[in-house]
């Protein structure tokens, strides 16, 4: 029967692949107490289980899923990323070498008191910290011994045995600590503390999720019969607040309505504007309408890229002020944002080149201003894949980049390069928002299948032979393992909480799974925050622990 299945599902090992995810989402959604295991790492244990069947993935698969899902992180990320470059990542860079040292020094230990030689030790590295090119540098290294060739290449073997053994481990050990075990050691949940960090980056604005709309929204439209303010002009009740009136009814008729309109009474008259505005002058109307044939009417709301040099380096208020009342009737700015930071919306705000503008209105006065002032942003489903597929060959040419020092190679590989090429072309697209259209859902869908799909790939590819080397040798090494991904870690968590300062939760759990280069534990965090405020930490800790982890395989070579 096992062989019937090999001989079928080697034609189409994909079949696995789905199969493991399906079953690991299902796992995922399971809860114990307080604790869930999530769709990622219930994918990593299907992907274990379903191992034993035999049938291996392709590199390559792996390679591309991971890709996708690292470069639409970077993406989301990047401009945030520019911008808390500087003196800010010192705290990054600290945690990232105590992690290192710490993973470094647990090693050494273990090998000490368990009589491990130089190629389990480094293969324990490797894996119990999931950090693959260890096995590389540690490999070289061991080669440069003055040692029999026979001596050599049983060393070297028992480096992809230790790491074998330990990666599976290596990856749930840190989503169970990043994802379940931080936040109880915290008191906070991560979901919590993403959206308090995202709300002083938003400083106070709010970020609704796609099926979500304020129970109180800014800009109303109301509908009036026309008492009071019989006898005045269209003009004279638009000049006393903010608003518009949109459409004129007269004995039951529609009719065309100019600023020199005069209102008659039972006039019948949509008014949009600001909440607070129409609030105000209600009573100075005429009786509020529950509804009126023929006064329905469709808003819509726009992005423009301000390129007008005209409105370029002036104050909001002066542009109101001094714009003629035909080009901006009807127009309410809604929020403007400067490299995807939302600037404060008040008279005093500056507006610069690049400003994204978030408008308002009628199609028409949409369209006035759109090419009095600048560029629209297309609203598009249609991801730019002109724009990304650049942005992969880019990251993916980055990762081929090896760098040596004293013979020991250095590379960022095919993540790292995606990562970065991400983070730039995300910040390219937030300094021009024409190009690189990608929607939520595109995004979403590229994190969720790229790293679930990459960990499952893990997992089919490795759990066998994880498995029949357990039985081989017993638990001691998978037990030894399980100490090398754990003490790096909860050290590094106290390190960071106590004398870092870390306060927000999912900040530190993005630096602390970047510190180890947990990839599956950082989607984990990712899907708990529910946002990106994770990713520029976890950008920033995993581009040196790319460095600092891999320069570990030659220390413990020599040192072990």
């Amino acid at each position: 029967m096992i062989e019937w299945l090999q001989g079928e599902l080697k034609h189409s090992p994909e079949i696995l692949l789905f199969l493991s995810l399906a079953i690991g989402f299902w796992i995922g959604k399971f809860q114990f107490g307080k604790f869930q295991l999530g769709g990622v790492a219930g994918s990593l244990l299907a992907a274990v289980v379903l191992s034993l069947i035999g049938v291996p993935v392709d590199n390559g698969v792996k390679a591309i899923l991971f890709a996708l899902f690292i470069y639409a992180v970077g993406f989301e990320s990047g401009p945030q990323f520019f911008k808390s470059l500087g003196p800010k990542p010192l705290k990054e860079i600290l945690l990232a070498v105590f992690m290192a040292v710490c993973g470094l020094i647990t090693v050494l230990v273990m090998a000490k008191v368990f009589q491990l030689d130089k190629g389990l030790a480094a293969g324990l590295a490797a894996g119990g910290m999931t950090q693959s090119a260890i096995i590389g540098t540690a490999g070289d290294a061991i080669s440069r011994l003055d040692l029999p060739a026979a001596e050599i290449q049983r060393l070297q073997a028992n480096v992809a045995i230790g790491y074998a053994v330990t990666y599976i481990f290596g990856s749930l050990g840190a989503i169970i600590i990043c994802v379940n075990i931080l936040p109880k050691f915290m008191g906070r949940e991560i979901h919590d503390d993403a959206l308090k960090a995202q709300a002083e980056q938003l400083k106070g604005a709010f970020q609704l999720a796609p099926s979500q709309e304020l129970a109180m929204p800014e800009i109303v439209g109301r509908i009036y019969k026309i008492q009071q303010a019989s006898g005045q002009t269209l003009a004279e009740l638009e000049s006393k607040v903010p608003i518009t009136i949109e459409r004129l009814k007269r004995n039951g008729e529609l009719i065309d309505a100019t600023p020199e309109t005069t209102l008659q009474t039972d006039d019948v008259i949509l008014v949009v504007g600001r909440r607070a505005g129409i609030v105000s002058i209600a009573d100075n109307i005429g009786p509020e309408l529950e509804s009126s044939q023929g006064m329905e009417m469709v808003m819509d709301t726009t992005d423009v890229v301000l390129r007008n040099s005209k409105y370029l380096n002036r104050t909001l208020g002066d542009i109101k002020a001094n714009t003629p009342d035909y080009l901006k009737h009807g127009i309410y700015v809604l929020s403007i944002k400067r490299g995807n930071e939302v600037q404060t919306l008040d008279d005093n705000t500056v507006l610069h080149q690049g400003d994204v503008v978030t408008v308002y209105g009628t199609k028409n006065d949409l369209d006035r201003l759109v090419k009095e002032a600048g560029r629209a942003i297309p609203q598009s489903l249609k991801t730019d894949w002109v724009f990304h597929g650049a942005g992969l060959v880019v990251g993916l040419l980055i990762g081929l980049v090896v760098v040596r020092i004293s013979d020991i190679p250095l590379t960022l590989g095919a993540g790292g390069g995606a990562l970065l090429s991400g983070l730039l072309f995300g910040w390219l697209h937030s300094r021009n928002q024409v190009n690189g259209n990608m929607p939520l859902a595109a995004s979403q869908l590229l994190r969720d299948l790229g790293l679930a799909g990459f960990v499952a790939a893990v997992g089919l590819q490795s759990g066998l032979q994880a498995i029949q080397t357990i039985k081989q040798s017993g638990l001691s090494l998978f037990l030894i393992g399980v100490v090398v991904t754990v003490v790096p870690l909860i050290f590094s968590m106290l390190f960071a909480r106590y004398v870092l300062r870390y306060d927000n939760v999912a900040v530190m759990a993005g630096a602390l799974a970047g510190a180890r280069s947990a990839n599956p534990a950082f989607g984990g965090v990712l899907d708990k925050a529910g946002n990106s405020i994770p990713t520029v930490p976890f950008a920033i800790t995993y581009a040196l622990a790319n460095v600092f982890l891999t320069l570990l395989g030659p220390f413990i070579v020599g040192l072990a």
